[in-house]
C-alpha cells in the first residue's frame, strides 16, 4: 500500500526539510508530495490553486471545441447555451465551495476568459462588446457572481440540523446578546491554535 503525505501552511518547507521520514520501521510506503489531486481537485501545499485552475482551464478549453465544432454543425443558439451549461460551466465550477476564495484576481479572470469565449462562439453579436454587456445580453451571471451565490447556499445548507456535518459547527451565539454588540456574528469566530 503506498500514502502519500503533504505538509500544507506557511512553514511547510520548514517541516519538509526538518522532519525525519519515519517509514524506516513502517512498511507503509509514504511519499512526500508537493501537490496532490484529491476527488478532482488539485491541491498544492502552499494552498495556491493555480494548478487546479490550469486544469480547469485545459478541461473547459478542449470543451469549447466541441462547441465550435457544434455551432459549424448548425445547432441553434439554445441548443448552444445548452451544452454550455450542461457540459462546460460544471467544469468551472466543480467544489468551488473549497477554491473560490484562495483564487488571485488573475486565476478569477481566466475562468471568466472561458465563458467570454464560450459567449463569443454561442451568439457572434456579443464579439467585442465588453464582456458586462455581453453577460447582460446573453442573461448570464459572471462566474465569480455564480460562484459566491453557490457557495452562500452550500454554507447555508450545512447550517440545517438535517445536515449530516452541522454538528460539526460551533453553536450559534446567543442574539439577545449580539445584537446589542457593535460587530455581531451569529456563529462566534474559530480560534486559531497559534
Amino acid at each position: 500500500m503506498k500514502t502519500k503525505e503533504m505538509i500544507i501552511g506557511p512553514f511547510a518547507e520548514f517541516f519538509s526539510q526538518h522532519l525525519s521520514d519515519s517509514s524506516a520501521n513502517n512498511p507503509v510506503i509514504v511519499e512526500r508530495v508537493q501537490q496532490f489531486k484529491l476527488l478532482g481537485i488539485t491541491m498544492s501545499r502552499d494552498m495556491n490553486w493555480q494548478t487546479h485552475i490550469d486544469a480547469i482551464i485545459t478541461k473547459a478549453s478542449s470543451r469549447l471545441y466541441f462547441l465550435k465544432i457544434l455551432k459549424k454543425s448548425g445547432l441553434n443558439l439554445h441548443q448552444l447555451r445548452h451544452f454550455y451549461l450542461s457540459v462546460i460551466r460544471p467544469i468551472l465550477e466543480y467544489c468551488s465551495a473549497i477554491w473560490h476564495h484562495g483564487l488571485t484576481k488573475a486565476q478569477a479572470e481566466s475562468l471568466e476568459a472561458i465563458q467570454r469565449r464560450a459567449l463569443r462562439i454561442n451568439d457572434s453579436s456579443t464579439v467585442g462588446m465588453p464582456y458586462e454587456v455581453a453577460l447582460s445580453l446573453t442573461q448570464f451571471a459572471s462566474l465569480h457572481d455564480r460562484r459566491e451565490h453557490l457557495n452562500k447556499k452550500f454554507f447555508s445548507s450545512i447550517t440545517l440540523p438535517s445536515s449530516c456535518i452541522s454538528s460539526l459547527l460551533p453553536s450559534l451565539s446567543d442574539f439577545s446578546i449580539t445584537s446589542r454588540l457593535r460587530t455581531a456574528s451569529l456563529v462566534p469566530p474559530t480560534r486559531n491554535p497559534h
